[in-house]
């Protein structure tokens, strides 16, 4: 593009950007412009620097790429905007642009790098789960967060030490069956993503889930080939690692799920990766039909509960929670109302709704790693409104946000248990106690 700081491939359409009328509608959903009055890291200031390197008026500097870099990719402005203006796909643009043509810091690079070597790879979230485990249970977590000594290190390392899940070896090295039968008259036939950091560290949410698909008449089909689905790639730029692992997985559920009707998602930050398969590898003369075709296949957890009529006896679960709307779900695939009709197919549940609802926690996929000030800024935020509600616990379909808003409750002094949605539809068909 001749005069653009953008390259050729694939750069943010202008047509989009002249969507922008500049309302302000987004200001008051942007989480980074309520805390800080920017107008620079508010959705119509970034949709103007995008304006600007497009126009060559503006280059892709240190201080455009930190613009783009405190965006959490929460998509509040998307749901709030009455234009329709498509922040979501202007900054899906961006970001690859930024990974390719920007010079980050060389601690910068290494540590993200250390990320996507580790988070998207299930066999060494194993091997690290070892270390944690031990690291928790010999009590070196607790010596380290009493001491002091967590002071020492950098302000990322601690970020990602504050948001340790409580590893299970068990759970970490289980391996779920390959099918698991409907109990009863077959209704779907469903085949299960089973995330990467889901499956070493929220087994319990995944086996959750398969009894809950199994006693509403699914049955439930689970690749053993599946690998990650690209979620932590796309959302940080990384498009063409992000194109890989979606081809990996494509290929995985057409091997081995071929013939699911629907495949069920229960992170989302995966589930909104997955519904844009299609515009992911439009260009692959090889993927892209498929693509498209898995995209139209994926629903959430919540999406197919909802659907399907409540078929299995439903138990008391005598608790007050409060939903924190996973922004990957709320705003990236606008699924808010659908976990709520679940939720109240539960006796004695009592929903309360928290505050500031549609506002990001500062999970963001791996922004509370890589920005962890303001994550904790935002993290903290959430945890005033979750406590304003009165809950008992905490109930979402994420795990990165479960984990965030979980280490903020700890660190107000008010530790709160948190649960996946899914788990307390299990606990109410079981007919078990929390």
């Amino acid at each position: 593009m001749a005069g653009s700081a953008f390259d050729a491939h694939h750069p943010p359409d202008p047509a989009l950007v002249a969507d922008c009328v500049h309302c302000g509608f987004c200001l008051p959903a942007c989480p980074t412009y309520l805390l800080w009055g920017r107008e620079t890291d508010s959705p119509r200031g970034r949709i103007a620097l995008i304006k600007g390197c497009l126009d060559g008026e503006t280059a892709i500097t240190d201080r455009f790429v930190r613009h783009f870099d405190t965006c959490l990719g929460c998509m509040a402005c998307v749901t709030a905007c009455p234009s329709g203006v498509h922040y979501d796909t202007l900054v899906a643009a961006t970001r690859p642009q930024i990974e390719r043509r920007a010079d980050r810091a060389l601690g910068d690079r290494l540590f993200r790098r250390l990320i996507f070597a580790l988070l998207p790879y299930p066999a060494r979230l194993r091997l690290a789960a070892v270390k944690l485990w031990a690291y928790q249970r010999l009590g070196l977590q607790r010596l380290a967060r009493t001491s002091g000594l967590l002071s020492l290190l950098p302000a990322r390392l601690r970020a990602m030490e504050a948001v340790l899940p409580s590893v299970s070896l068990r759970g970490a090295w289980s391996t779920p069956p390959v099918r698991v039968p409907a109990i009863g008259e077959r209704r779907r036939r469903v085949g299960l993503l089973l995330g990467c950091v889901q499956r070493v560290f929220f087994d319990k949410v995944n086996t959750a889930t398969i009894r809950v698909l199994a006693a509403e008449g699914c049955e439930v089909v689970i690749p053993p080939s599946q690998a990650c689905c690209g979620a932590l790639m796309l959302h940080a730029g990384l498009e063409q690692d992000a194109a890989e692992m979606a081809r990996r997985f494509i290929d995985a559920f057409e091997a081995e799920a071929a013939d699911v009707d629907t495949i069920v998602i229960n992170s989302a930050g995966c589930g909104s990766t997955l519904k844009e398969y299609g515009h992911l590898l439009r260009d692959d003369p090889v993927y892209a039909d498929r693509a498209r075709v898995l995209a139209g296949r994926c629903q959430d957890v919540s999406e197919l509960l909802d659907e399907l009529e409540p078929r299995a006896p439903r138990h008391p679960v005598p608790l007050r929670i409060a939903y924190h709307d996973a922004c990957h779900l709320q705003h990236a695939q606008g699924v808010s109302a659908e976990p709520r009709r679940v939720l109240a197919t539960i006796p004695e549940l009592e929903l309360r709704e928290i505050p500031e609802a549609g506002i990001c926690c500062g999970s963001a996929g791996i922004y509370n790693l890589v920005e962890p000030e303001t994550a904790g800024d935002l993290g903290d935020r959430k945890a005033r409104h979750i406590l304003t509600t009165g809950a008992e616990a905490v109930v979402s379909s994420n795990p990165g946000c479960l984990l965030q808003i979980a280490s903020r409750l700890d660190q107000a002094g008010k530790p709160t248990r948190t649960f996946h949605l899914v788990e307390l539809v299990d606990a109410s068909i079981r007919g078990r106690k929390l």
